[in-house]
């Protein structure tokens, strides 16, 4: 039987956080992960073109062998991830698996909020997409949820400028607008896969009554759990601990500032997506 890696796809370079909490918790599997930052982002355009490009993406790695892909994307997870399972995967290999951020996150909300006021800090896309609220609504009828789209903040993460005054302010400013829609939220989901790298500001700005969710380390969890679930998928992935990067942009673009989502040097390959 033939062992293949596991995929981990991104819009650009947040989805690096995700990978690194997963091979923390499973580093005997094999991974590649794939960054589609010739596009990116994603946040602001339409339902088609994500769902265009994040198909695109998913049978690019499909074809590097890929079985299991996780769409470690918000965006990605929200406007293009149930077309694919539903309508692509049956006609593609109805035994590969494409698997979103979105869902794990909104089950392990509900036991972190008390108050059962939460807010999302997400990007446009993700906002207007709807996603979560109706995610939350299948799992938790007690919970509401008030959303706040950042425009900014991805850029200034990927350019590496949210470590200055001018980054405190939009940070600072959306936390604000956020807990001011509903004073009574406790929890606040960081709904890009970015925003982990800000989170001491907006922990900061956010006060200390306010819990902040990262995925990170929920996704991972509820990976290793939908593997043991699913031994049959879990054969499948070879392991060798190894990790390969691929990008549509330039290869040493993306090393350069991966090494802002990832504490070690890393080598990446140019993907020409056809």
């Amino acid at each position: 039987m033939e062992t293949t890696p596991v995929g981990i796809f991104d819009s650009g370079y947040g989805g690096l956080t995700i990978l690194e909490k997963i091979r923390a918790r499973l580093p005997y599997y094999d991974y590649v992960y794939l960054g589609d930052n010739a596009r990116t982002p994603y946040g602001s355009r339409s339902f088609a073109l994500v769902y265009q490009y994040t198909l695109q993406c998913v049978e690019a790695l499909f074809a590097q062998g890929c079985r299991l892909v996780i769409l470690a994307c918000n965006t990605a997870s929200a406007k293009a991830l149930r077309t694919i399972q539903q309508r692509d995967l049956p006609r593609i290999d109805p035994h590969r698996r494409v698997l979103g951020v979105i869902r794990p996150t909104v089950e392990a909300l509900g036991q972190l909020t008390q108050s059962r006021h939460v807010g999302l800090l997400a990007t446009s896309g993700t906002v207007q997409s709807g996603s979560y609220p109706a995610e939350i609504r299948k799992l938790f009828h007690d919970i509401k949820i008030e959303a706040e789209a950042c425009p900014m903040w991805v850029p200034m993460i990927e350019n590496n400028e949210f470590d200055n005054a001018g980054a405190d302010f939009f940070i600072r400013k959306n936390v604000e607008n956020l807990l001011n829609k509903d004073p009574e939220i406790d929890t606040i989901i960081l709904g890009c896969t970015h925003y982990p790298l800000i989170i001491k500001k907006i922990e900061k700005y956010a006060g200390k009554k306010v819990k902040i969710f990262s995925q990170g380390e929920v996704v991972a969890h509820s990976l290793a759990d939908y593997l043991q679930r699913h031994s049959e998928i879990a054969e499948r992935c070879s392991t060798g601990g190894s990790c390969r990067y691929f990008t549509t942009e330039a290869s040493e673009q993306f090393c350069c500032r991966a090494s802002i989502f990832l504490n070690e040097k890393i080598e990446a390959e140019h993907l020409e997506l056809k």
